[in-house]
């Protein structure tokens, strides 16, 4: 079936926007280690608005959930997303408090290391999003990540689940104690590192990763997608563990890719309904990234993902 022929799935995001503050040097810094970095930009981010950007980009009718400050930032994070056509009437402004901000480090292989400040983040509250409750239930599916406090997204869950609207998680970052509830949600996207600290296993290699998952499955999640990198992602869906393989491609810059490998697949699962489907889509929207710089700058249009993965319309 042409996903073209099929109406824009309606995706709501509820999450986290900062603004990414991207230092480039030769090797991440070890503890107590002084470097001099080689540059220094700043770009709008968040786990929340980089998944609704690419979500977006990925053909999908988004609006997104959150928070901004009252300070310089602002105005710059809601226009980017408003640019990238993502709905931001449910975003607030807290005026007493500083935007979101990441720093990031990327070093010359494309591997990071990020710290953040959440800001005006920790500002949504339960209260809020049961506020803007009919969003979430006139959505096909709700994105939910961990850079907003915990109730907040349990209390995003609980909505979805009570009127059928699908729920992705990507338990980022990963909590070390989280209430059972939290799982329980129509898809689970981790990485490795992710994978383990839910679940307590290793996750290095195939068999690994199908064991962390039937583990995620046996924890409540209904579907899980694992995403190993250049390994591809083992998914484990209706009882079966596949390997769905990945693209290959020179990384320069990892920070988005999960963003965008988690956006593109819930549109494209919204479209077809087949997850090995669109976990393949996935994966050709998290290699584009990866090769990219930056966050939302590196993530990649509908027509792009289909391009790059060689994909049938």
């Amino acid at each position: 079936m042409s996903v073209n022929t099929i109406r824009a799935p309606r995706i709501v995001v509820l999450g986290s926007i900062n603004m990414d503050l991207v230092v480039r040097c030769q090797d991440l810094p070890v503890a107590g280690q002084t470097i001099l970095a080689e540059s220094s930009r700043e770009f709008c981010g968040g786990k929340g608005a980089n998944q609704a950007v690419a979500a977006a980009l990925a053909g999908g009718e988004v609006s997104m959930i959150g928070a901004v400050g009252g300070d310089a930032f602002a105005d710059r994070l809601i226009d980017n997303l408003k640019m990238r056509n993502v709905n931001c009437d449910a975003v607030w402004r807290c005026e007493d408090q500083a935007s979101g901000l990441a720093v990031i480090a990327v070093d010359s292989r494309g591997q990071n290391s990020i710290m953040v400040v959440p800001g005006a983040n920790s500002a949504v509250t339960p209260e809020r999003v049961r506020a803007v409750d009919s969003i979430i239930q006139a959505a096909n599916c709700l994105m939910v990540q961990l850079e907003i406090p915990l109730e907040s997204v349990l209390e995003g869950i609980r909505i979805a689940r009570s009127h059928g609207v699908q729920v992705i998680l990507d338990p980022a970052p990963a909590p070390t104690d989280f209430p059972k509830t939290l799982l329980e949600v129509d898809l689970i996207c981790p990485n490795e590192t992710e994978a383990t600290a839910l679940t307590k296993l290793p996750v290095t290699t195939t068999e690994e990763a199908q064991a962390a998952a039937i583990r995620l499955h046996a924890m409540g999640a209904k579907n899980v997608a694992i995403t190993m990198g250049a390994h591809g992602t083992l998914l484990y869906c209706d009882g079966q563990a596949t390997v769905v393989p990945a693209f290959g491609v020179d990384a320069i810059d990892t920070t988005a890719a999960g963003d965008a490998f988690a956006g593109a697949l819930a549109v494209r699962w919204a479209q077809c309904g087949e997850l090995r489907d669109a976990v393949l889509f996935a994966n050709s929207a998290g290699a584009i990234a990866a090769s990219r710089s930056g966050a939302q700058d590196s993530i990649a249009t509908h027509e792009e993902i289909l391009k790059f993965g060689k994909l049938i319309r």
